[in-house]
């Protein structure tokens, strides 16, 4: 692999010195997220393989250039999973992918983000130096602030080399259940059943009906069921698998005007802008293809207590991301500019001028 690091630092350093910018990618799986892609491709892929895993410590470490599926199918020999339910969107998607867009699935508001499981990150920067942040423990605080704000920073600070995150145990016993609501229901619903003692880790609204995740002991599960009554739901595990990587029905409409993402406060009621919507995460995350414009769309949001994001399609001259505070902007600016004073690493990909 020491070839391989060397080439990465000869390939930085070049550029560095040239100002040219170098685009980071694995398999291209999230190539159409974010903004304009520019630069010279570097291809992360060739740095691949796990290099610590410990079942009983709930750690595992590899390098970037992984594929999701080999880590995922180690995890499940032990009966484990990255619980944060990362999108693949292809076949070859690679852990330093999963890292810089840092997307979450249907468990994250019950488990949490990938942020939340990052514990250590090794990072190449524009200087072709190797950092290392956090470690491969949760006490390990030392730079660990650092590991989690490479979560979704697609690409623009480093190249990430290795990555080690906390991984969790399956649950021993899993059921959805299904309800016929409106969208209004099912949001008051849904907060009302986060405030008690359920075992959910999944919950999506769409064209009328709710579908709600149930998983840990089997006591806890079946006493849930008996609970809250619906229906139970069939073949449920490849329904989950559509809506983590967005191959569900909904998804695949062609739009010209893209696909929003909307974050919000969860218990927002139904949001008043016309279109083809679908919601996740308790009411926090909503999906939505409609003819508003962005900047309706995005005080919509901001009015609900959240913001808006050009997710898929549509015209990326609006903007992709919900513009920065000035404030948090010159954060961002100041990081970049640590990390990365050539800004070579995938410019423009978060944000027009970073």
């Amino acid at each position: 692999m020491k070839s391989i690091l060397d080439d990465f630092r000869s390939r930085i350093q070049q550029a560095t010195e040239r100002k040219t910018p170098l685009q980071i990618r694995g398999s291209g799986s999230k190539q159409w997220y974010g903004q304009s892609l520019q630069g010279e491709l570097l291809d992360t892929r060739a740095y691949s393989g796990i290099i610590a895993y410990e079942p009983t410590e709930l750690v595992l470490t590899a390098r970037c250039g992984t594929p999701l599926a080999e880590i995922e199918a180690t995890l499940a020999e032990h009966q484990q999973m990255l619980a944060f339910d990362p999108p693949h969107f292809g076949p070859d998607a690679t852990l330093g992918g999963m890292l810089a867009a840092g997307l979450s699935g249907p468990r994250r508001p019950y488990l949490g983000a990938l942020r939340d499981f990052v514990l250590g990150v090794t990072l190449m920067d524009g200087k072709g130096q190797i950092l290392e942040f956090g470690g491969q423990v949760m006490k390990n605080v030392a730079g660990y602030d650092v590991s989690r704000l490479l979560a979704g920073s697609m690409g623009s600070l480093g190249l990430v080399l290795n990555v080690s995150v906390k991984v969790l145990p399956r649950p021993f016993a899993e059921t959805t259940l299904l309800f016929a609501m409106s969208e209004a229901d099912a949001i008051r619903k849904m907060n009302e059943w986060a405030g008690q003692a359920l075992p959910i880790t999944g919950t999506c609204w769409h064209v009328g009906r709710l579908m709600l995740r149930l998983s840990g002991a089997e006591a806890a599960v079946r006493a849930a069921r008996q609970k809250l009554g619906g229906e139970v739901m069939q073949d449920a595990a490849v329904s989950w698998q559509t809506l983590q990587d967005q191959t569900h029905d909904f998804f695949s409409q062609d739009d010209a005007h893209g696909l929003w993402r909307l974050s919000v406060a969860s218990t927002a009621p139904a949001m008043k802008l016309s279109g083809k919507a679908l919601t996740e995460w308790g009411g926090a995350q909503r999906w939505l293809f409609t003819d508003e414009s962005p900047a309706a769309i995005r005080a919509a949001a901001q009015a609900a207590g959240g913001h808006a994001t050009l997710f898929r399609g549509g015209d990326k001259s609006v903007g992709v991301f919900t513009p920065l505070a000035p404030a948090i902007a010159g954060i961002h600016q100041r990081l970049k500019a640590a990390f990365d004073p050539s800004g070579i690493f995938n410019p423009g990909r978060l944000y027009k001028d970073f």
